[in-house]
């Protein structure tokens, strides 16, 4: 369908969950770390409570959550609280793998005490063997107040010195206004930690966009930067309108043989993909085209993301071993290091520029320790053709410029450089000395402080910044990358107002600074279009 049309090699705005797909804004990332520490590493016992409106990743995040937990960590994950307070304690326990039948005193259902009796031996024999256990409980919302005080009465579980049981609640919004009932505030007092997922702001929507569009294997996102403000105004930030929208675009974008789509057409993808109930509809006309088709959308959404797995599946096995159960690769999978392993490798290295020599071989430049050394300094100028850049930045920018980067890591006075190759929303692909590792990103982030270096190509005479008094086969290579998408093919190669114009369009869509000057990043972002190695967008 539009697949070719757009470049693409799979659907970039599928409503369906896909690991290589999540984007996670800061505020993401910040809940992600905390609630790591607060379960892996211990937070105290209590409650924590995540909440977000529908659509903003509640579910994502959760299941990011279990997948980045070690492997000394139980989790009981309760997806349908709908339950009695007898039935929640007899999930917890099936999903602990407590046996509740054929015991010495006969079965243990229905009995509150002896589910309660169990479940307090199963924790105590848990913390002797070092272990932690979670108790996860999504649509928590939806629990009574009888469900929610047993929940509370968990947390009495305890040692003299530490809880035994760390409890999640994601929830809606709704779920704040249940905690905050006056019936509840005993358990509201237990709840060390709140977080509350907001929608993606609009530097964050334009970020996501790109990201999606790029994982597919797009490399010019087709929406001006006009009609990516009005999918986050329809939108409101909400990821799952986001795709609806976008893809609905697209869909008519491919009907009307149109590459370029502007707000115009994003204004009608909305009309015709959202509920007419939207209260941020844009238009003079009532949007009614394809109402049923969004709703449609949006429902299935919603049941994928609230469906429990049948009660056969246990769920308590570590994500990581049911993937690589279920979808390991042919080859070796790469070996994954945490947060101690990465400390380790940049105070002791191994290859001190093997990083760097491991860059330059995949631009096929010489790559002895000599060269590498001297690429470290990033010449702006390295070899006729090649240019190297310095800047600042977050992995979310180094993955939009698609090149594999150097990053300088830091564990006190001890640093090292590693070589990005590629990233997904949980991990980070290095080159670290003289192996090929994953990280968690959350890992590498506390580990690196946004310094990087990257190589580019481009002919030997342009030299950034390109102005006027540049040489014209320069500006006419920067035409050539800006057209047709933002500037026609038969436009004259001269710096003049239509080309800078052009110019602040395509930064405004690559998330750069729009100055409208044609300096090393937008060149860097412009020799994108040329062939040269790329980072990995999914490390599956």
């Amino acid at each position: 369908m539009y697949l070719e049309h757009f470049g693409l090699k799979e659907p970039p705005f599928s409503i369906t969950p896909d690991p290589r797909f999540v984007f996670l804004s800061e505020r993401h990332r910040d809940a992600l770390a905390h609630l790591l520490f607060g379960i892996d590493k211990g937070g105290g016992g209590g409650f924590v409570q995540l909440t977000g409106e529908v659509g903003t990743g509640k579910t994502t995040l959760c299941r990011l959550l279990l997948e980045q937990l070690s492997d000394t960590t139980r989790v009981a994950l309760v997806l349908n609280p709908r339950l009695s307070p007898v039935e929640l304690l007899e999930t917890i326990c099936e999903e602990l793998h407590i046996p509740l039948d054929g015991t010495e005193s006969g079965t243990r259902r229905g009995s509150l005490k002896a589910l309660v009796d169990a479940l307090n031996a199963y924790l105590l024999d848990a913390y002797a063997r070092g272990l932690r256990v979670a108790l996860i409980i999504d649509e928590a919302q939806n629990l009574s107040v009888e469900s929610l005080e047993q929940v509370r009465l968990l947390t009495n579980l305890e040692t003299a010195t530490q809880k035994l049981l760390q409890i999640l609640l994601i929830g809606q919004p709704e779920l704040r206004t249940i905690l905050a009932r006056d019936d509840l505030r005993q358990l509201a007092q237990r709840i060390t930690a709140r977080y509350h997922l907001t929608p993606l702001n609009a530097d964050e929507t334009a970020a996501y966009l790109r990201h999606r569009f790029r994982v597919a294997g797009g490399l010019h996102l087709p929406f001006t930067a006009r009609a990516i403000q009005r999918i986050h105004a329809h939108s409101g930030g909400v990821p799952r309108l986001i795709n609806v929208i976008a893809e609905r675009a697209l869909l008519g974008a491919y009907a009307q043989d149109l590459t370029s789509i502007d707000h115009h057409f994003v204004d009608r993808a909305a009309r015709e993909a959202l509920p007419e109930r939207r209260p941020r509809r844009i238009g003079r006309r009532e949007g009614a085209i394809a109402v049923a088709l969004g709703v449609a959308l949006l429902a299935a959404a919603g049941a994928w993301a609230l469906r429990a797995p049948p009660t056969t599946a246990p769920t308590t096995v570590a994500p990581r071993v049911a993937r690589s159960a279920s979808t390991a690769p042919a080859v070796a999978p790469v070996p994954r290091l945490d947060a101690a392993s990465l400390a380790a490798r940049i105070v002791a290295p191994t290859a001190p520029w093997d990083a760097w020599r491991h860059l330059l071989g995949l631009w096929n430049l010489p790559a002895s320790a000599a060269d590498a050394e001297r690429a470290a300094a990033c010449p702006p100028v390295l070899a006729p053709g090649v240019y190297c850049l310095r800047g600042r930045g977050s992995l979310d920018k180094l993955t939009a410029q698609e090149r594999p980067a150097m990053l300088l890591l830091r564990d006190g006075d001890a640093q090292r450089w590693a070589a990005l190759l590629g990233a997904d929303a949980r991990h980070a692909r290095l080159r670290l000395d003289d192996a090929t590792v994953d990280v968690p990103r959350i890992a590498l982030e506390r580990a690196w402080d946004g310094g990087y270096a990257v190589l580019w190509r481009a002919p030997d005479d342009v030299v950034a910044p390109i102005t006027a008094a540049s040489p014209p086969a320069a500006v006419a290579w920067v035409r050539d990358g800006l057209a047709p998408q933002y500037l026609a093919n038969d436009a004259p190669a001269t710096l003049d107002a239509a080309m800078r114009d052009a110019v602040l369009r395509f930064q405004r869509d690559r998330g750069l600074a729009a100055d409208g000057v044609v300096g090393p990043e937008t060149l860097m972002a412009l020799a994108a279009r040329d062939a040269g190695p790329r980072l990995r967008a999914s490390l599956e």
